[in-house]
C-alpha cells in the first residue's frame, strides 16, 4: 500500500500574488480545506508546504501554499503533483476503495468465473468510472454496470 495519496496537479498560476490552479483527483474539491499541508512531487523530489488559503474556480482548486508570495514563485510548482499522506486521507464508505488501492488486482467475470486480467487503469466519465483490465492477450475496458468481481478486495458492481 502505497503511504501517500496523490490527490491533485499544479496546473498553472493564477494572478500576481503566489496562487495556484490545481486539477483535483478527488471527488470531493472542498476535502482540500480541511488540509493545513501537502506534499508537492515530481519524478525525482518531494517537499512540504503548508496550505494559506483555499479558493474555487469552477472545477478548479486554487491555492495559496505559505511563503509562495509572487507568481514567479508560483510558476516554478507548476505540473507538480500534490500528494497526501494516507493518514490525511477521507474515510471511504464500506466497500469503497481508492483507485491506487485497485490497480493490480485480479479482475473475474462473477458469472463464469473467468479470470479477466488485472486492473491497469481507472478513469472517471460523467456517468461511471471505466476500468481498464489488461490480460496477457488484450487490453480491454469495462464501466462500472459489468459484472464483473476484483477477487482480493471482494470489490463488485
Amino acid at each position: 500500500m502505497q503511504e501517500r495519496l496523490k490527490i491533485g496537479q499544479i496546473v498553472n498560476t493564477v494572478g500576481l500574488k503566489g496562487f495556484v490552479r490545481v486539477v483535483p483527483y478527488t471527488d470531493d474539491n472542498k476535502r482540500f480545506e480541511l488540509l493545513k499541508s501537502v506534499y508537492l512531487v515530481d519524478k525525482k523530489h518531494y517537499k512540504k508546504y503548508d496550505i494559506e488559503e483555499v479558493k474555487y474556480q469552477k472545477n478548479l482548486v486554487l491555492l495559496k501554499f505559505k511563503n509562495i508570495n509572487t507568481i514567479e514563485q508560483a510558476e516554478e510548482l507548476r505540473n507538480l503533483y500534490i500528494e497526501i499522506d494516507r493518514k490525511d486521507a477521507v474515510k471511504l464508505p464500506e466497500n469503497s476503495y481508492f483507485i491506487v488501492d485497485l490497480i493490480g488486482l485480479e479482475v473475474y467475470n462473477i458469472e463464469t468465473k473467468e479470470l479477466l486480467g488485472k486492473i491497469e487503469d481507472v478513469f472517471s466519465t460523467k456517468s461511471n468510472d471505466v476500468y481498464v483490465i489488461k490480460s496477457e492477450l488484450r487490453k480491454t475496458n469495462f464501466n462500472t454496470s459489468n459484472k464483473i468481481c476484483c477477487k482480493k478486495c471482494r470489490y463488485r458492481k
